[in-house]
């Protein structure tokens, strides 16, 4: 019988804010909005979604809800938790 295999988990190798804004700018090229959303998650979860939601000024239920799939959360609070992240959103040409 053989051991069931953990479930990948890719908040364990966001480990620097380098790799979090390669990861979200890659998420943003999907033109499915809930894969950045996805991805915005696995960040907040790897910085720590109560430490996360306190410096974006949310309920931590209020992140988890913002982030899962299905959700359309306004702008501000997309703005809220990248900025309590300690990243910012860019737009190149």
């Amino acid at each position: 019988m053989t051991e069931p295999v953990a479930a990948f988990d890719v908040s364990a190798y966001l480990d620097n804010s380098e790799v979090m804004a390669e990861y979200l700018t890659a998420a943003l090229e999907d033109p499915d909005p809930s894969i950045f959303l996805a991805a915005l998650g696995h960040v907040a979860k790897a910085r720590g979604m109560s430490q996360v939601a306190e410096k974006a000024k949310l309920g931590r239920e209020s992140l988890y809800k913002a982030v899962a799939p299905g959700a359309h959360p306004r702008y501000e609070t997309i703005r809220s938790v990248v900025d309590a992240l300690g990243l910012k959103l860019t737009i190149s040409a």
